[in-house]
């Protein structure tokens, strides 16, 4: 076994948002840094050429691939692998699990995301969509009774959630956003987006016109159906009026700890304005959205922020990358209190698998992975776990998806894709009955439902047609295809849980996720609800409604209520696992997102998150991991002096 000194300020393991929003942080304020990442060296390239040469690769493989998933374009490593979509498989006996796939599934029902092990993480294929949480999703049992609420209050979270807008770069409109819970209030006078709102795609104006003055009724209650535009983590026009360039550390003076704040632009005659990031190989590629609607699972020009290219920004002098190197163990000290080091496996490919390990040393600790690998990582190494909710309170949207035809042609497909929402239905005293959800409105046609144009095609081939009949058919269908989705918040639940057993391994005898995972009433009530919703909306609007899920591609995560059979899609919204709280007893972090038991290891990443609300959970794990980087910048400032480092445990390979 081979190990490093301990040279580091911090380690990191991942190299998704949160762990190089980490990277750049912290070496950027002088720290040096020490980066574990999973995936292949190729991946996180961050020269023009190289970059360039692995992500046509990424591209090329996702245009030969049949069914284009979020993980298509992406290595799938034995060594370290990725949950996929495809590898879903209906829950018939919990003792039976389902190994299909890298998640050891035990139901009752399958758990429907995956996420991207490697370079940039989940960042590659998401969406992109950036809305803020609302306040009272900070309070959801005081208010609701429940979930629970967070440690923190959105005014807490504010500054860093502008921080993180700076660092992804959204586009939008602040005067446009509007719904229950949300006004100018929340992000405060005079605040703009970096940029310029991304246009809306021709479909939502349809929608929109065809659903003027709609008031729906959902039980003895009605809503009148607003329709906002998304903020997006995508390339539009610089924002003439925002004025911030960037983010620094501003070291602490006296008994004034150090602050993360933004950088003012320049003033004078040629004052520096933020200026959006294009690809990671040519700065002038991806200056703008091109509309090519494939966010998920992969942009072609970069248009859409992905982690690689806030790693490229962070201080290669202080920054060391460390890749195919997989974590597999926390170390600890004798007593508990202290992690000693970082246990990982480098590995290569020959004629066989072959790997080495080490230990990575460091004065303190991130984990920065996602919530399910985070969670494994622990509990593989009985750390951070005092309370037993490591693991516990696994979430996601559940996604609910009605379809049909348009009256007439909308063309879907033109535009990035979603840039419209409903969010009549994301809080309400309704909360207390049922879960929330946010309705976008989906620019892909009938694809997320796995109704691609080559089933429209079959179809029409089936009815007999051909030749110039058989193409006006299917264009005429496509055309007016019309999507909608449900994204229903899930409520925290200690059962829906990952675990881990020593059955269940990979190629690097490293434990696989096993998942425990059930949807509850309150969920189930929130189906119903929408249901009806979608059904007066295409009444309104004369769509023909087509959904059937029993034509779906997807046909495994089907939950019943009231005798009605509902399907839903995981949104990749992997969300709880190692929540933040106020007491050790029921949490596993600090409001800052470090471990109540061991005094130098912090967590980040979706898993501190303690309930999900219906904001896509992006920016706000974003937001979250500065207000940690500026807690161990400050803890860094507080004790520079002091640089002995914890016994090391001895290691096995």
């Amino acid at each position: 076994m081979s190990e490093h000194l301990p040279e580091y300020d911090v380690v990191i393991v991942g190299s998704g948002i949160s762990g190089a929003i980490m990277a750049k942080t912290l070496t950027r304020a002088g720290r040096r840094v020490l980066l574990l990442e999973a995936g292949l060296k190729a991946g996180i390239a961050l020269t023009k050429a190289g970059s360039y040469r692995t992500y046509q690769e990424y591209l090329n493989t996702f245009y030969m691939k049949a069914a284009k998933v979020p993980n298509s374009p992406y290595p799938n490593l034995p060594v370290a692998p990725s949950s996929d979509v495809l590898d879903i498989r209906k829950i018939t006996n919990p003792a039976e699990p389902s190994t299909a796939g890298y998640l050891v599934q035990k139901g009752p029902v399958p758990f429907a995301s995956d996420n991207m092990r490697g370079p940039g993480g989940t960042t590659m294929h998401w969406l992109g969509s950036t809305p803020r949480m609302l306040p009272n999703d900070f309070r959801m049992q005081s208010l609701y009774g429940a979930g629970v609420d967070w440690p923190i209050s959105y005014d807490d979270l504010k500054h860093y959630y502008e921080l993180a807008e700076n660092e992804i770069g959204v586009a939008g409109d602040v005067d446009a956003q509007r719904g229950p819970g949300v006004s100018r209030a929340n992000y405060g006078s005079g605040y703009v987006f970096p940029m310029e709102p991304i246009p809306q795609s021709y479909l939502d104006k349809q929608v929109m016109a065809a659903a003027t003055g709609l008031v729906v009724r959902v039980g003895d209650r009605h809503y009148p159906l607003e329709f906002v535009p998304t903020p997006q983590g995508r390339n539009a026009a610089a924002n003439p009026e925002y004025a911030f360039t960037g983010v620094r550390w501003e070291a602490g003076e006296g008994k004034e700890p150090g602050r993360l704040r933004l950088v003012p632009a320049g003033k004078g005659r040629h004052p520096h304005h933020y200026a959006p990031i294009g690809s990671l190989w040519d700065p002038y590629t991806g200056q703008r959205c091109e509309g090519n609607s494939s966010c998920v699972p992969i942009c072609p020009v970069q248009a859409k922020y992905n982690a690689l290219k806030t790693l490229q920004q962070a201080d290669a002098k202080l920054l060391e990358i460390r890749t195919q190197a997989v974590a597999s163990r926390v170390l600890l000290s004798e007593d508990g209190t202290e992690v000693t080091g970082i246990e990982y496996k480098t590995y290569s490919y020959d004629n066989a698998i072959v790997y080495e390990t080490a230990v990575a040393k460091g004065k303190y600790y991130v984990l920065g992975c996602s919530a399910i690998e985070n969670a494994k990582l622990l509990l593989a190494s009985g750390a951070a776990n005092s309370s037993d909710q490591v693991g516990r309170n696994l979430m996601d949207h559940l996604v609910m998806l009605t379809w049909g035809l348009f009256p007439q042609p909308v063309y879907p497909y033109r535009g990035p894709g979603s840039t419209t929402n409903i969010p009549t239905f994301r809080d309400g005293t309704f909360r207390k009955e049922h879960a929330a959800w946010i309705s976008p409105i989906d620019n892909w046609g009938w694809s997320y439902p796995g109704i691609g144009t080559d089933a429209i095609l079959q179809q029409k081939l089936e009815q007999g047609l051909y030749g110039k009949a058989l193409r006006e058919a299917v264009s005429e269908n496509i055309s007016r295809q019309l999507l909608v989705h449900f994204e229903i918040e899930q409520a925290p639940h200690p059962e829906n849980r990952v675990t881990i057993d020593p059955q269940y391994r990979d190629q690097l005898g490293n434990y696989k996720p096993v998942i425990q995972y059930s949807v509850t009433g309150y969920e189930q009530k929130a189906f119903e609800a929408a249901w009806e919703v979608s059904r007066q909306l295409f009444n309104k609007m004369g769509v023909d409604d087509q959904t059937d899920y029993n034509t779906s591609a997807f046909r495994n995560e089907l939950v019943t209520w009231k005798g009605r059979l509902y399907n839903f899609w995981g949104a990749g919204h992997i969300v709880g696992t190692h929540r933040m709280g106020s007491r050790r007893s029921d949490s596993v972090v600090d409001h800052n997102g470090r471990t109540w038991d061991h005094s130098n290891l912090y967590l980040v990443g979706c898993g501190n998150m303690p309930t999900l609300g219906t904001s896509n959970p992006t920016l706000t794990m974003a937001a979250l991991t500065f207000k940690t980087a500026e807690n161990i910048l400050q803890e860094l400032e507080k004790n520079k002096h002091v640089t002995t480092v914890p016994k090391q445990q001895p290691a096995t390979a």
